[in-house]
């Protein structure tokens, strides 16, 4: 059995009662010729984000599964100066929908910082420029068997700051290539966090760190990207799925 994560070996083994020594990690993989660092200002002003200020950036579906709503509760805690990209569309259902314009006109309120809502479709050679410009990418998933949207920001560059759920443990390296947020979920089957201020309050005290402190988030930025390099290439992925034909050709010949 292949799986693309520990947290997925470990799924699979809950769920099925396969032994954990007859499952093959995997990764996924992106491809680092079109995931790399695309600088364009031009589409900073597409999108009106002043290109003089740091942003921090989201990309993802309006789910309770990517902790967008958290994200947005965290937003009022920000350090002066930052503005915020929200790439986010295509609501789950129509009550999350609702949900999220009202708490997204809540933190407009409730900060100075500038809130940019794209809701639309964002061409990928759009969102790559926006991971390669971006100050830290964020991603507050409460479950995420892989998380490879974090992939996609560290091969561009830029750090991440992300929930230690799932997958994302096994993509983002805390203090290296960017900051990873404590979470502690309701129940075995209730993936939200079981205190939901302070999971908003943990967000932001983890971008507020690394907003702060340019030099630190230009060093991740390197370690991100040849972290992403040399584990998560399809160059790496082909080799190790062809590590692993080969094992199982060699267990075959010697039956």
């Amino acid at each position: 059995v292949v799986a693309v994560s520990e947290a997925m070996r470990a799924d699979v083994h809950d769920l099925y009662g396969v032994s954990q020594n007859r499952i093959r990690v995997i990764p996924n993989g992106i491809d680092l010729d079109q995931y790399q660092s695309t600088p364009d200002r031009a589409v900073l002003a597409k999108y009106q984000i002043d290109p003089d200020k740091p942003f921090v950036l989201f990309v993802g579906r309006i789910t309770r599964q990517k902790g967008i709503i958290h994200l947005v509760n965290a937003l009022k805690y920000l350090r002066s100066g930052t503005q915020i990209v929200l790439c986010a569309g295509a609501p789950d259902t129509e009550e999350i929908g609702r949900e999220m314009a009202e708490r997204v006109e809540q933190a407009r309120r409730e900060t100075a910082n500038r809130i940019v809502w794209i809701a639309q479709m964002v061409p990928k050679g759009d969102v790559i420029a926006l991971y390669s410009q971006a100050s830290l990418f964020v991603c507050p998933s409460v479950y995420e068997p892989f998380g490879i949207i974090n992939l996609e920001a560290m091969a561009c560059g830029t750090p991440v700051v992300a929930s230690a759920v799932g997958g994302i443990k096994e993509v983002v390296v805390s203090g290296e290539t960017g900051l990873l947020v404590p979470f502690e979920a309701r129940g075995a089957t209730d993936f939200e966090p079981r205190d939901t201020e302070q999971f908003a309050r943990d967000l932001a005290a983890a971008m507020n760190d690394l907003l702060a402190d340019p030099e630190r988030r230009r060093q991740m930025a390197l370690r991100s990207r040849q972290r992403v390099e040399r584990l998560f290439s399809w160059k790496s992925v082909a080799r190790r799925t062809c590590d692993f034909y080969q094992s199982l050709i060699d267990l075959r010949g010697a039956v």
